[in-house]
């Protein structure tokens, strides 16, 4: 577990540059806010996180997975996230099969290359 309550939080970096991408062009937010979000995401991040949890325990489990996580946001009646979350999910999914086969497929070719050694 984090030893101090602030490793909890989510990096201020990154919320930054989510908050920035997320704004139109021209609008800047303080500092304040920045902080602001970046502790309200990190409370609903660990909210999340522990409903998750409770249904791991509840199916007898030891691993959460990312249907946990979507099946968390039904629990916690957060429904509109439910769809782009599993699209998402899949599309991660894709994504990694993808580089898997890619690198299985890379590490392949390497094995059959015949190195030819000069005498």
């Amino acid at each position: 577990m984090a030893e101090k309550l602030e490793d909890l939080n989510l990096p201020l970096t990154v919320v930054t540059r989510i908050v920035k991408e997320a704004l139109p062009s021209g609008v800047s937010i303080s500092k304040e806010a920045r902080t602001g979000l970046a502790k309200a995401a990190s409370v609903f991040v660990l909210y999340v996180t522990s409903a998750a949890t409770n249904i791991v325990k509840n199916k007898k489990r030891k691993a959460l997975t990312g249907q946990d996580v979507i099946d968390a946001m039904k629990d916690i009646e957060f429904d509109r996230f439910v769809e782009p979350l599993g699209e998402a999910l899949e599309h991660y999914k894709t994504m990694a099969s993808a580089r898997k086969s890619a690198s299985m497929k890379k590490k392949d070719e390497q094995e059959d290359t015949e190195v030819i050694e000069d005498d």
